[in-house]
C-alpha cells in the first residue's frame, strides 16, 4: 500500500497538473495492462474509466458495480504505475453520503488521489440528476474524509446535465457553483464538445474545467484554447479495444483470415512492460 507521504506528494503533483489553456491529458485505464501502457506512452497521470472497468469485472456501468470490486481493480491499477491515479466512482457506490466518504477512505487505501463523483440519478421513476443539495453533501463528505486522512484528494465533481439532456448553461454554472462550495477541486461537464457551450463553462466556472472528447470533438490544442484544464475520453479507449475484439473475432470465425491482427503490440514489449519491478 502506497504510504501517506507519497499519497499527499502525488495528490499535489496530480492537483498541479490542472492549469486551464495547458490540460491534463487523461487517455482512460481500465485495468493493470492498459494503465502501464498509458504510463508509458508518457501519460502524466491515469484516470480509471467507471465503464471500462465495471466491464473488464463483468458488470454493465452505471452504479451496478460493488465498491470493494472496484477498489481492488483500482488498487491493482494505482500499484502498476508510478504517476498519480484518478480513480472513477460514479455515485460514490454508495447511498449516503456517510457511504460516500467510506469510499473515499477506500480510494485512498487504495493508492489513488482523485476521484470522479457523478450526479445522475438512475432508476426507475427517479429524474435524472440527484437534486443539487443532496450531492452538494455527497461531495462534502467525501472531502471531509480526504481531509481527515490528510490527502489533498482531488475531487472532480461530474455535472450531467449535458449527458442526461437535463439543462444547459446556466444549470450547469449553477450546479457548479454550489459543488465547488462543497468542497469539489474541478468540475467534470461530458457530453457537449461545442466550443461556444465550452468556452462559456470555462469562464463561468471558478475551477477547472475537465471535457470530455472522442471522435468528432475539436482536438485538443482548441480545447485548451477555449480553457480546459483537463481533457479525458471516458470508455472511448475501452469501446475502441473490445471493436477489435469482436472484428477480429468474426474474422476468423467467417473469412478464416487474420488481417485484425496485424498492428498487434509485441508480445516481448508487452511482457517486459508488465515484468517491471517497481
Amino acid at each position: 500500500m502506497t504510504n501517506q507521504n507519497t499519497l499527499r506528494d502525488q495528490a499535489r503533483a496530480f492537483r498541479a497538473l490542472h492549469v486551464p489553456g495547458r490540460p491534463l491529458v487523461l487517455p482512460n485505464a481500465w485495468d493493470t495492462v492498459s494503465a502501464c501502457l498509458v504510463e508509458d506512452a508518457g501519460a502524466a497521470a491515469v484516470a480509471t474509466t467507471s465503464a471500462g472497468l465495471a466491464w473488464e469485472l463483468g458488470a454493465p456501468d452505471g452504479d451496478r458495480l460493488e465498491r470493494d470490486a472496484a477498489m481492488e481493480a483500482v488498487a491493482r491499477i494505482a500499484a502498476a504505475v508510478d504517476v498519480p491515479v484518478s480513480a472513477d466512482i460514479e455515485s460514490g457506490y454508495a447511498q449516503d453520503p456517510a457511504g460516500v466518504a467510506d469510499t473515499v477512505r477506500a480510494v485512498l487505501a487504495a493508492g489513488a488521489v482523485g476521484v470522479n463523483i457523478e450526479d445522475a440519478l438512475r432508476g426507475a421513476g427517479e429524474g435524472p440528476l440527484r437534486p443539487v443539495a443532496e450531492q452538494a453533501e455527497r461531495i462534502a463528505a467525501a472531502r471531509e474524509a480526504a481531509d481527515t486522512a490528510g490527502v489533498p484528494l482531488y475531487v472532480n465533481a461530474r455535472i450531467d446535465t449535458y449527458l442526461r439532456g437535463a439543462g444547459g448553461v446556466d444549470l450547469t454554472l449553477e450546479r457548479a457553483a454550489a459543488f465547488l462550495a462543497a468542497g469539489a477541486d474541478g468540475i467534470f461537464v461530458p457530453g457537449t464538445v461545442d466550443p461556444g457551450t465550452l468556452k462559456l463553462l470555462a469562464d463561468g466556472i471558478d475551477a477547472p474545467l475537465n471535457v470530455m472528447a472522442g471522435p468528432g470533438a475539436p482536438p485538443v490544442p482548441e480545447l485548451a484554447a477555449l480553457g480546459a484544464a483537463r481533457v479525458s475520453v471516458g470508455s472511448g479507449i475501452t469501446q475502441a479495444a473490445h471493436a477489435l475484439v469482436r472484428r477480429a473475432t468474426r474474422e476468423l470465425l467467417t473469412a478464416g483470415t487474420y488481417d485484425s491482427l496485424t498492428d498487434g503490440l509485441d508480445y516481448g514489449e508487452l511482457n517486459e512492460l508488465l515484468g517491471r519491478t517497481r
